[in-house]
């Protein structure tokens, strides 16, 4: 059967890479691995923002050798959404114990903190859209969708209900989302298909040039 995935990016890093020595993700070679055996991955699409690097200024750039990295494979594309930073004054889960240097404003309470907030735009209504729109265009018989986003369920379910296509949530943590799964026509795990998915060390481009694994990763 003709299948393609839909990856989530931030989910996928958030949910499965960070915090692991896996980051240098064969995204191709792992939908492979983990669609059911009798589908033909045909597309792999890719749903990202460009990070900001005011929290982490190492981040754009080690992002960016990924994102490189992976525009070398075949059938693999990245949609872009944003990337947003905003500071806000945000509230405590345990209220300090010591008075803060930096005071909230007049009439809010200690048990808050400014915090860097960040959010990624946009990259949720493509995947649901892009998912929609091909299911329409009869462009598989099959997809994956690689997130555990409870936005993401009512596209998952016109394409299971209303188009009568299935659906399979790649799941990238040990407990999917209710709302997902119910709509989903199965559930597949990624956790052990992450490691042995690993894109070469250096990867090579259509140019020659050496794309490098970033240290740490």
């Amino acid at each position: 059967m003709r299948a393609r995935v839909y990856i989530d990016g931030f989910n996928l890093y958030y949910r499965a890479l960070k915090g692991t020595s896996h980051k240098w993700l064969d995204i191709a070679a792992l939908s492979d691995a983990v669609m059911p055996k009798d589908c033909q991955v045909e597309a792999v699409n890719y749903y990202a923002a460009r990070v900001s690097g005011r929290v982490d200024p190492g981040a754009p750039a080690r992002q960016h050798a990924y994102l490189r990295a992976i525009a070398t494979l075949p059938r693999v594309s990245i949609t872009y959404g944003n990337f947003l930073v905003s500071k806000k004054w945000s509230g405590l889960v345990q209220p300090p114990t010591f008075r803060p240097i930096f005071l909230p404003p007049p009439g809010v309470g200690l048990d808050v903190a400014y915090v860097y907030k960040t959010e990624e735009k946009g990259s949720d209504v493509n995947l649901g859209v892009h998912l929609v729109r091909d299911a329409a265009k009869g462009l598989f018989d099959v997809a994956g969708v690689l997130t555990n986003d409870t936005d993401l369920r009512e596209p998952v379910r016109i394409v299971t209900e209303e188009f009568g296509l299935p659906v399979y949530l790649l799941c990238p943590t040990a407990k999917p989302a209710t709302s997902l799964q119910r709509h989903a026509t199965g559930v597949r795990h990624i956790q052990a298909y992450v490691g042995p998915c690993q894109l070469p060390d250096p990867v090579v481009d259509a140019t020659g040039r050496h794309i490098a694994k970033p240290a740490g990763w």
